[in-house]
């Protein structure tokens, strides 16, 4: 279990990354996407129980809390989660285009966070299990009095009652294994060995995938800055400090991060750092070599606060006190120690790195699955792929993955005797019907969906309430809330945005179709589209149009 005091935070962005799904990020916020029919937000909710961290905070702007809050009462996958439920803040500064870093700087967040912190976001998909991070974590950077890369106890120049400070960890994973998302975002990275441990790590634990990290950059600027230098700029005070390193160009940041209170400090200095994983990342892993560069982030200043030193005691706070009289104890002559001379050198607590395997090994037969779930693609790949996975009630609750379901398919009536839905690779929410000589293969189907007959889906994602007409071929598509596809429709490789209408017989490829290219169904279509089957709708007044047998 983490120490007394750990906190979580989840970062409830805007979702700028999904215009088809989000276009009223007050109403339909992307935190509450569904991934494989659950809403975005529970996986990193998921996570943080997961590991024993109990105290979380969402952080959302104050215009999309109310949506995320109603989910989090109403949702049956939210309402299900442990208790404590996590609370939700909303700083009235925080808005749709606030940088992450910015975040951190807002007085609410501040006053929030009392120690050590875990910081999420909302999109993150992580079968990992978070205990075994913090245990190495722990083992690097919070053991008695801080820890630098080789997990010694550095000689700080400040005289910290500690003798040290506690560094930071994050979580890189490849984004070339065997999941491939065309137009994925990547991270340049460079790191340098830890020294080994006189005694080996044991087999479940992540130290062997544990290095320092010493550079940190996105891929898209490092191509701005090989572009403008016509080649790689290398200091030489890097090469001085670490004889070996390893350069990765096809990671990616998950954004897990496990920090040190002091590093709130550093942030709120640093009114230029804008993004966490770009500046305060980039810049932190920099300090540790770069001379002069700790001192100009303020880092010293940081280090003699008493306030920031409490807090980054927090591991410690339960311990007990007592006061021996050791010399009264023992035969033996006892002198005391001297202090050590304080000096003027400024130590960095490093930024350590743990870089997710992409292949089984020997010590990790089944890799977890990390990844973050911010571009349609992605959305798509990860719902199908964790559709995949078998259910609960097959394997057993100790034996599933965290995010299998209860049943692969939760209303079986639903479906009409002659058709065909490929079980092992598809996964259908409650209240969903597919009526005669219809195809489902490898698709996600969200509750209180309708396929009408003859209609065939491969590779497809359909979120709540979605309707398809008779005869339908859709390929490759991800269906927004309550869309409706009219009759005979070919639809490939397509984003279809919520409560629109997308008229019969329409034949398109690798497009959003969004209410400027067509129409929003109107509540008296749809209700004709389900006279014939006797279902109706409830409606409710500023909420959208939702389906109800």
């Amino acid at each position: 279990m983490p120490a007394p005091g750990f906190q979580a935070l989840i970062l409830c962005g805007p979702g700028s990354s999904f215009p088809t799904f989000t276009t009223n990020p007050d109403e339909n916020p992307k935190a509450l996407i569904p991934i494989a029919n659950r809403p975005m937000v529970w996986y990193p909710i998921d996570f943080c129980y997961r590991m024993g961290v109990t105290n979380i905070t969402l952080i959302a702007p104050p215009s999309s809390a109310p949506a995320i809050e109603a989910a989090m009462n109403t949702n049956p996958h939210l309402t299900g989660l442990p208790l404590p439920k996590p609370n939700i803040l909303a700083p009235k500064d925080l808005d749709q285009n606030t940088g992450t870093a910015q975040i951190f700087r807002l007085p609410e967040v501040r006053a929030a966070i009392n120690g050590d912190f875990i910081v999420l976001p909302c999109d993150l998909v992580c079968e990992l299990g978070g205990e075994s991070l913090i245990e190495s974590w722990m083992v690097k950077e919070a053991g008695l009095g801080g820890a630098d890369a080789g997990g010694r106890s550095p000689k700080t120049a400040l005289d910290s009652p500690r003798g040290g400070r506690k560094g930071g960890l994050g979580v890189w994973y490849e984004t070339k294994g065997e999941t491939i998302v065309k137009g994925e975002e990547t991270d340049f990275i460079a790191t340098s060995p830890l020294e080994t441990l006189s005694v080996p790590p044991p087999k479940s634990s992540l130290l062997s995938h544990v290095s320092r990290l010493v550079y940190s950059v996105p891929t898209d600027t490092l191509n701005d800055i090989t572009e403008e230098k016509k080649t790689l700029p290398i200091r030489h005070s890097l090469v001085r400090a670490h004889s070996r390193i390893r350069m990765l160009s096809s990671h990616r940041d998950a954004h897990i991060y496990i920090f040190p209170a002091w590093v709130l400090d550093m942030i709120n200095l640093n009114e230029h750092f804008d993004s966490i994983g770009e500046d305060v990342i980039g810049w932190w892993a920099k300090a540790g070599w770069q001379d002069g560069l700790g001192d100009k982030l303020g880092l010293r200043e940081v280090f003699r606060n008493p306030d920031s030193a409490a807090k980054d005691d927090n591991l410690l706070q339960d311990a007990p006190t007592d006061d021996v009289d050791f010399a009264s104890l023992s035969t033996t002559r006892t002198s005391k120690l001297q202090a050590p001379e304080a000096s003027d050198q400024l130590v960095i607590p490093p930024i350590l790195a743990y870089i997710h395997p992409s292949k089984p090994t020997p010590k990790t037969p089944t890799v977890p699955l990390i990844r973050r779930v911010d571009t349609a693609p992605l959305l798509l790949s990860i719902s199908l792929q964790l559709a995949k996975l078998d259910s609960i009630e097959n394997l057993g609750r100790e034996a599933s993955s965290p995010f299998a379901h209860q049943s692969k398919v939760a209303y079986p009536e639903g479906i009409a005797s002659k058709t065909t839905v490929t079980r092992p690779d598809c996964l259908l929410a409650e209240n969903v019907t597919v009526e005669e000589k219809c195809s489902i293969k490898e698709c996600v189907i969200g509750a209180n969906c309708q396929i009408k007959s003859g209609a065939k889906l491969t590779r497809c994602v359909l979120m709540d309430g979605v309707v398809v007409g008779k005869g339908c071929k859709l390929t490759g598509c991800i269906l927004g809330k309550r869309s409706v596809i009219g009759e005979d429709s070919i639809l490939v490789d397509c984003e279809v945005q919520e409560n629109l209408l997308v008229e019969a017989k329409t034949e398109d490829k690798n497009n959003n179709l969004m209410s400027s290219e067509g129409m929003e169904a109107t509540e008296e279509e749809i209700q004709g589209s389900f006279a014939e089957d006797g279902m109706a709708l409830d409606t409710d007044e500023g909420a959208g149009l939702s389906l109800s047998a």
